[in-house]
């Protein structure tokens, strides 16, 4: 497995999606309910958006996860709202997957990062 490493995004502005949520049920238990299998789809869908920019995604093992996904602009984020199978999938999250969940947008317009080197010896 290759080592995390955080979204490589242009210079900005660009718009971050900010889903922050607490998964209920058999999604929260890793059980059979089609959460992981429908998550894995809607991440290859919106990275065939246009406007998409990236994701960056953590999860903690009671089910609190978030995920950021960036986009070039307001009209990107609303179609991929209007996309169909997204839309299906929020719709069955509501009812089945979450037990609660926010969702912030965000213009983002710095941004700055950091990527350690190999060990320098010190003198």
């Amino acid at each position: 497995m290759p080592d995390p490493t955080p979204a490589s995004l242009p210079a900005p502005p660009y718009y971050a999606v900010v889903f922050t949520a607490v998964l209920s049920g058999a999604a929260a238990e890793g059980g059979p309910d089609g959460y992981q299998e429908t998550d894995d789809r809607l991440m290859k869908l919106a990275a065939d958006q246009p406007g998409f920019l990236g994701v960056d995604a953590a999860r903690r093992a009671d089910g609190l996860g978030v995920t950021v996904s960036y986009w070039r602009d307001e009209e990107s984020i609303a179609a991929w709202r209007e996309h169909m199978e997204h839309a299906l999938a929020r719709a069955y999250g509501r009812e089945h997957w979450y037990a609660s969940f926010a969702l912030h947008v965000a213009k983002v317009e710095r941004s700055y990062g950091f990527t350690s080197g190999p060990a320098t010896p010190r003198p």
